[in-house]
């Protein structure tokens, strides 16, 4: 059974303070307004409208809680990055964001979504600085490789991956795709453990495995 699918819409939260009781274990997901974090846990629930997907970027500005069917929760975190929103709204995501991120007892790890043709920006090496403290894992998921040649998201890949190595052993990356189910088994094999469950990790074709973990 898949990892995700079932998925049940829980909460969503504006304030820190109607956060739901730790209970648990939860893996967020964050990244940049219009990285297609939306489209990626939709793809990874296999429902086409779980989390909420706009054209406009921004518009995620709540943490939403699913309830996965094998125990724990998905949290969508708000979207980053996007300047065309009020200067409070944006101080209150960034407030929301550090605090869950740094403070949250029951999150295992931290799920980072970049554009494949545009990843580390320097927001999301201030993510990656933000979770730093915890020790938690991070794994970057490089959605829309269906944009990029075969070779150029390799290389992409591979140029991240070595970016990551600075941060530990518990950082990896690889490439993923909405569109055409790229990287779903592969994604869940990773997360799998984080919320104490076990799927055997596939290797995509052409992919090298990365550097192994001590």
């Amino acid at each position: 059974m898949s990892l995700f699918r079932n998925a049940r819409f829980v909460r969503s939260v504006h304030d820190l303070r109607d956060l739901p009781p730790p209970g648990g274990f939860e893996v967020a997901f964050a990244g940049r307004s219009n990285a297609g974090k939306s489209s990626a846990i939709n793809a990874l629930a296999d429902h086409n409208r779980l989390a909420f997907v706009s054209k406009v970027p921004g518009r995620t500005q709540l943490i939403n809680f699913f309830a996965l069917p094998g125990g724990g929760l998905l949290v969508d975190l708000p979207g980053y990055g996007y300047a065309k929103v009020p200067e409070a709204v944006r101080k209150h995501w960034e407030h929301s964001l550090t605090t869950y991120l740094q403070t949250r007892e029951t999150l295992r790890g931290l799920v980072l979504v970049m554009d494949v043709r545009h990843p580390l920006t320097p927001l999301d090496y201030s993510m990656l600085e933000w979770f730093r403290p915890t020790g938690r894992p991070v794994h970057v998921l490089l959605t829309k490789a269906d944009k990029l040649s075969r070779g150029a998201a390799l290389d992409t890949l591979r140029k991240v991956r070595a970016a990551l190595e600075a941060y530990g052993p518990q950082h990896s990356a690889q490439l993923f795709s909405s569109l055409d189910g790229t990287g779903v088994e592969e994604a869940e094999a990773v997360l799998a453990p984080w919320l104490g469950q076990d799927i055997k990790k596939p290797q995509a074709k052409g992919e090298s495995p990365g550097p192994k973990t001590p």
